[in-house]
């Protein structure tokens, strides 16, 4: 009841404080994180949290189970077709790059052996902008910079986690990795991926029946139990539940756009309240003694993961494309370590692994690291794009908003009346999914969601970090 206690706080500040937050460089994460941390044994000791408790593991399985689930829906596979290039170039080749170089500084400069090197490169790959939404969220920024931040944080949680089970498995000492040979985690992947495309589109099917259908009321509550009864299946059949989770969200946006609509705003909810309690737990797990058990060349290799490996990756993936040179430092810059390290770094140290300890105490030293430097640095960065107005964060002259029907929300101004150079294009943020659900509400309209940022761009915005 403590931790119930301290969450309520911590949730409670971070409300009052988003509005500040989304114009300096306090960050609502950073809260959580520092939150569990004094409240932990490494503080004031007020909650016990031990790695190998039951608290620990359940929390990591269903906050990345439900941040999979929410973005999947915000992957669009018709924007990907049109603008794949410069997402395809900081998938294929800035990710490999940064999981490589992180791996090499791992063995040379910390001394582990290569698998867990590679274990913790594939740990420290991918990206979350939750830590950056200050460019994300802001309508003048560069929508095809946006773009491209969205798609890469929003796929490759799903292409790192194979590799980390892989390594997983191979770091596994003799005689506890029969149940995770290569055989099994491929069986595990297939399986969860067959899960993940067939559950919505049964679901989808059994709506096109003429005494079925769902009343709007509860329209949320259907892309809600999907979720519930994939994450149920996979853990009875032993299907990997985080593969099946991203791809569910996925096809479930592609085959019923009025389900994802529908669903948004409880699932974007939902996501932030697991990714807040994950924070929580996370930082209880950072003590004093952590800090220390770190050698120097951990905490080299966590500040060059950070300044040095992921800035260069993508820089290298982005040359020949026409961003400018603005545009490609900061794509650079914002490559925090998010949610999806913080949950399979909880993975690696409770796999029991020769060096797992260890290799937790870099992951976490680093991921600490990545959101105090991104959360205190978006917003600075994002005024050099000349930004005077933050994307979800109503002004003086606009009137409430409110779901209604499908998800839909109303606004207090005519639906162009906010829209700069770029939103002709694209607009990230939650003004433009709003009047776009509005514009769909009337005669005429042309489909929720019509950028290619989609509406991972609203989720990321300052009033929700």
């Amino acid at each position: 009841m403590v931790l119930v206690m301290v969450f309520g706080i911590a949730l409670l500040v971070a409300v009052l404080l988003s509005g500040l937050a989304a114009r300096s460089v306090l960050s609502t994460s950073l809260l959580f994180l520092v939150g569990g941390a004094l409240v932990g044994d490494g503080a004031l000791g007020l909650i016990h949290v031990a790695p190998e408790s039951d608290i620990v593991r359940v929390t990591a399985d269903l906050a990345l189970f439900a941040v999979l689930f929410t973005d999947g829906m915000h992957v669009r596979f018709a924007d990907l077709r049109e603008r794949w290039k410069s997402p395809a170039r900081a998938l294929g080749l800035g990710m490999p790059l940064a999981f490589f170089g992180i791996a090499l500084l791992t063995h040379w400069l910390v001394g582990f052996d290569w698998t867990t090197s590679f274990l913790v490169g594939a740990v420290l790959s991918p990206t979350d902008p939750v830590f950056a939404s200050a460019i994300v969220g802001h309508r003048r920024v560069p929508s095809r910079l946006r773009q491209l931040l969205n798609v890469e944080s929003g796929i490759n949680d799903g292409l790192a986690l194979p590799f980390v089970l892989i390594f997983l498995a191979a770091a596994a000492p003799s005689g506890h990795g029969e149940h995770a040979s290569a055989g099994s985690i491929a069986l595990e992947l297939v399986l969860g991926l067959a899960f993940g495309i067939a559950a919505p589109l049964l679901v989808n099917g059994l709506l096109r029946f003429r005494l079925l259908g769902a009343e709007p009321k509860l329209q949320p509550l259907g892309p809600l139990a999907i979720g519930v009864i994939l994450y149920a299946v996979c853990a009875l059949t032993h299907a990997n539940s985080y593969l099946a989770a991203f791809s569910a969200g996925s096809v479930l946006a592609a085959v019923s756009p009025e389900a994802k609509q529908a669903f948004e705003p409880l699932g974007d909810s939902l996501a932030e309240l697991a990714k807040f309690a994950a924070l929580l737990i996370f930082g209880a797990l950072l003590t004093g003694e952590l800090f220390g058990d770190l050698s120097f060349g951990g905490y080299v290799v966590a500040v060059l993961a950070i300044v040095l490996i992921r800035p260069a990756s993508l820089l290298l993936s982005l040359l020949g494309t026409s961003f400018d040179r603005r545009e490609k430092l900061t794509a650079a810059w914002f490559g925090p370590k998010g949610f999806a390290s913080v949950v399979y770094g909880l993975l690696v140290l409770q796999a029991g692994i020769p060096h797992g300890e260890e290799a937790f105490n870099l992951i976490a030293v680093t991921i600490a690291f990545s959101i105090i430097a991104h959360s205190s640095s978006d917003v600075p960065i994002a005024r050099l794009f000349d930004v005077e107005e933050l994307v979800g964060i109503p002004d003086d002259n606009r009137g409430p908003r409110w779901p209604f029907g499908t998800g839909a929300r109303k606004t207090g101004r005519p639906a162009d009346a906010d829209r700069g150079p770029d939103d002709a294009e694209s607009v990230g943020g939650e003004p433009h999914r709003a009047e776009s659900a509005q514009r769909d509400a009337e005669p005429g309209g042309d489909g929720a969601d019509s950028g290619p940022d989609g509406g991972r761009g609203a989720k990321r915005t300052g009033a929700q970090r």
